[in-house]
């Protein structure tokens, strides 16, 4: 079990970027909260050890990534829109008056997966294309494609 200063410091390098994935995975924000938690109480038991830093990271979001996968699957069907999100506890707008995060968010959200995992971790956290592909188990032009048509999607949607 890894003590809570190493825990403390991964959560402070990681924690937001593991935030950020629950948020734009989960449906709900119990769920996302839920998976946070897990993900961390998951890395603190992990005994195996890490490469380097972008390993950590790396695991760290694909556990986040899985946990939310298996809360999808365990939920019953369930409205996905936005303004169910906002009831759940997102705060989906920083500027209601323009509406841009408001559309961004629910675009992400409306693209469904696999297409929005990898189309996330490419432009919110700067992974490249072969590294989603080590961290979703799926081939790297699989990956290419699935990029491609989000951001096709998305702009076709946000234009």
């Amino acid at each position: 079990m890894r003590g809570s200063q190493d825990i403390e410091t991964t959560m402070g390098a990681h924690g937001d970027a593991v935030w950020r994935a629950c948020v734009m995975r989960c449906s709900h924000a119990e769920d996302a909260q839920d998976v946070f938690q897990e993900t961390f109480l998951k890395y603190a038991q992990h005994e195996a050890p890490f490469n380097d830093d972008e390993h950590v990271k790396a695991w760290l979001l694909r556990v986040a990534i899985n946990g939310c996968i298996d809360r999808e699957r365990r939920a019953s069907a369930h409205e996905s829109s936005l303004d169910a999100r906002r009831e759940a506890g997102f705060d989906v707008a920083v500027d209601d008056e323009s509406g841009v995060v408001r559309e961004v968010l629910g675009a992400m959200h409306d693209l469904g997966d696999p297409p929005r995992t990898a189309v996330y971790l490419a432009l919110y956290e700067g992974y490249t294309a072969p590294e989603i592909s080590k961290l979703l188990n799926v081939p790297t032009n699989t990956v290419y494609s699935w990029i491609s048509r989000g951001r096709k999607t998305l702009q076709e949607v946000l234009a």
